[in-house]
């Protein structure tokens, strides 16, 4: 007999749910829901074992996978000039012997739960999917193995993010902040809140994109009261290809994490150098605040229930710097150095002030501390590369449509409520037209068939589905 899942769309309760008509899909799709887009972000609620959580994610979101995926393709073959049956291949062979099954179960739920609704891909595809930051530091490690030519000599810079609490707070207890920092190809993508629910650890709601099982850009809160972002180390170089992926990593320390100390443990057992971060933590039951500078030959972590973590790809261990990079602090001109400047005078200035509000604030700074003057540039914190004079050469990556892409903030209560705070596109309220760059920019014609308008939405809440 056919079984047929009816979608029902609930006017009241604003939920599109599945009915369970003993298709064979039903189970794995019960409790999982997706809302309509709000103010240009997707909720979605994903609850069960392993591969119901993964099978919902695909399923519910299947056109924006196969969306999602055209980009990563698109990307990949442009910028690393390899064809995507080269990352597949990495996926199957060098990324899946060190995936754990509660994960490999996940990221085959992903892929069944897209099929089962019409979209074709495999497992291999959504680890492709999935490693989207960690392709750069693979295949610089690649070329270099096998005597290639590199396009760019370091990885893209991604993110401007605080952590602060104690005597810069206004209330004394925490707040944390991010901006993704992305193409606009994926920026305009990077739009999905998760609420997931686990069999086993902590409840998690992230912002993502679609058919990831991690945050991506990396901003989420669990139950355990932890908050985690961060922003990407610059100018760095090296991978394991022995070591666990950085999503793998990042995923299990957002979902069982109860302390710094665990998600420190976490992300440093097995690191493949992948997606070196500078991680920004907060413990909300301990009142204290971490910062885990993550590279793959160096490792530091510092906390304090007193003060702030910044972040804006700016490393902070001299001999990190001098081991596994080739930055220059002394470069002012380059957009870390200056956004670490000015995340420095905004920590001074607005010392016992900070909350939810005023993070809001800094993430649409405009402040160009080299010209000291308002400038939409990519020395922003609100970062603008795509309006800069200098284009992308002042900015890490080969990329000039990109830079903020979409935010997020929260403070103690709200973390303890499981609800943050977001923001899609500029936070500034600068909307991205795509037509009228790429006319102006034929140079990034080959991303036309794919790249979208980024539209900039007010601030607005989200919680856990309870």
């Amino acid at each position: 007999m056919s079984r047929i899942l009816y979608p029902i769309l609930l006017i009241g309760a604003s939920v599109l749910l599945f009915r369970d008509c003993t298709h064979a899909a039903g189970d794995e799709l019960t409790g999982g829901f997706r809302l309509p887009q709000k103010n240009g972000w997707t909720f979605v609620h994903l609850q069960g074992t392993p591969h119901q959580i993964g099978f919902q994610n695909g399923y519910l979101l299947a056109p924006e996978v196969a969306d999602m995926l055209s980009v990563v393709k698109l990307e990949a073959e442009h910028d690393y000039k390899k064809p995507w049956s080269f990352f597949r291949e990495a996926s199957r062979i060098m990324m899946w012997p060190h995936i754990e099954q509660e994960y490999r179960d996940e990221l085959q739920g992903i892929a069944d739960g897209a099929n089962s609704h019409g979209v074709k891909l495999d497992v291999w595809d959504v680890i492709g999917l999935n490693a989207l930051t960690e392709w750069s530091y693979y295949n610089k490690q690649y070329n270099k193995e096998h005597g290639l030519q590199t396009a760019t000599n370091s990885v893209p810079e991604h993110c401007s993010a605080f952590v602060a609490i104690g005597s810069y707070t206004r209330d004394g207890k925490i707040v944390i902040a991010h901006n993704n920092w992305s193409t606009y190809l994926e920026g305009e993508r990077w739009t999905i809140i998760y609420d997931i629910v686990p069999g086993q650890g902590y409840r998690m709601l992230m912002d993502g994109l679609p058919g990831v099982i991690h945050s991506a850009d990396d901003f989420v809160v669990n139950t355990a009261g932890m908050a985690i972002t961060e922003t990407t180390i610059s100018h760095f170089a090296g991978f394991d290809t022995n070591g666990i992926p950085e999503f793998v990593r990042a995923r299990k320390a957002a979902q069982y994490s109860a302390s710094i100390d665990d998600f420190a443990g976490i992300m440093k057992e097995g690191n493949n150098g992948g997606y070196a971060n500078t991680w920004l933590v907060a413990d909300t039951r301990k009142n204290e605040i971490g910062r885990l500078e993550l590279g793959l030959k160096n490792v530091n972590l510092a906390r304090s229930s007193d003060g702030y973590f910044v972040g804006s790809n700016f490393p902070i261990n001299e001999k990190l710097i001098a081991e596994e990079t080739d930055f220059n602090s002394g470069d002012l001109a380059q957009s870390s150095v200056a956004r670490h400047a000015r995340w420095e005078q905004l920590m001074s200035q607005s010392k016992g002030k900070i909350d939810v509000s005023t993070a809001q604030h800094f993430l649409a700074d405009h402040y160009d501390v080299i010209e000291k003057k308002e400038d939409a540039d990519e020395r922003a914190l609100d970062g603008h590369i795509d309006l800069s004079p200098r284009g992308s050469s002042g900015w890490v990556g080969p990329y000039a449509l990109a830079g903020a892409v979409q935010n997020k903030a929260a403070d103690t209560s709200m973390i303890a409520n499981m609800s943050f705070t977001a923001a899609a596109g500029h936070a500034c309220g600068h909307s991205f037209k795509a037509a009228e760059h790429i006319a102006a920019h034929p140079e990034f014609s080959w991303e036309k068939p794919l790249q979208r308008d980024m539209d900039a939405y007010p601030w607005t809440s989200f919680s856990i589905s309870h």
